[in-house]
């Protein structure tokens, strides 16, 4: 199956959401505005991600 990420990138926190294929949440998560803490939480390999759409936010207000 495939699955779809939306990153809501904020100055101290990012917003993760995964979708599978047919649009249902899979996952919603928080962490830090790190890149190796994103990456982090995107490296399991049960999530097979075709495609990653990302919200650039410079402030507090996260939408996921």
């Amino acid at each position: 199956m495939k699955y779809y990420v939306g990153l809501d990138i904020s100055v101290k926190e990012t917003s993760i959401c995964i979708v599978d294929e047919t649009g249902k949440v899979c996952r919603e998560m928080k962490v830090p505005s790190h890149p190796q803490d994103i990456v982090q939480a995107l490296k399991d390999p049960v999530w097979q991600i075709e495609r990653i759409a990302l919200r650039a936010n410079d402030d507090e207000t996260n939408t996921c």
